[in-house]
């Protein structure tokens, strides 16, 4: 077996921050905590990432470039997203394996309360998001296009919270789902 890449390794460390988010909590991730999950002492994780301000952008930056090359898969090569697609994304990727699952969100969203640095680097994944919700609206005539882009992301964020995996109405996310996305046919079109 090859040795790993910085990228590589930096990657793990990542993942495994990740992992202490959403199965600890935010409050458990500390640099201590992160070395001994990661198997390694301090000194070498901050070979990597020499202060815990480091550490959470390139957190964060890990984040946004995954969502960035799923979106891009997801993208038609005959243009941009539809609203339709966009939101079946946003509702897909909370299902998605450990990295994005329903545990992760809420997790960064009270770690954003708490840490000023993650909350303004999650507000630029957010404003990059409502961007290609708000062309997409733009595109099917909105009047609105950047509150619709709000209401709608806001629905779409939430339903992890409500329906998402080991909360109260759990049995009810299929449901869910298909109302979302009911709403957004009928309001905006077929494939809209």
């Amino acid at each position: 077996m090859g040795q790993l890449t910085v990228i590589d390794r930096k990657q793990e460390i990542l993942q495994t921050a990740l992992e202490i988010i959403a199965d600890e909590g935010y409050g458990n991730l500390s640099m201590r905590a992160l070395a001994r999950a990661s198997g390694m002492k301090l000194g070498a994780l901050q070979y990597h990432f020499r202060t815990w301000e480091d550490m959470l952008r390139a957190l964060v930056d890990f984040i946004d470039g995954v969502l960035r090359e799923r979106l891009a898969s997801s993208n038609r090569d005959t243009g941009d997203l539809t609203i339709r697609e966009i939101a079946v994304f946003m509702l897909d990727e909370s299902v998605d394996e450990e990295l994005f699952s329903d545990k992760l969100w809420p997790q960064l969203w009270a770690m954003q309360q708490v840490e000023p640095l993650v909350s303004d680097l999650l507000e630029d994944v957010y404003a990059e998001y409502l961007q290609i919700l708000e062309r997409a609206l733009e595109a099917r005539g909105s009047q609105s296009p950047r509150a619709e882009a709000l209401c709608l992301m806001s629905l779409l964020e939430a339903e992890s919270l409500f329906v998402g995996e080991g909360r109260r109405w759990e049995g009810d996310r299929g449901a869910v789902r298909e109302t979302i996305l009911k709403f957004i046919d009928e309001r905006y079109g077929e494939k809209s």
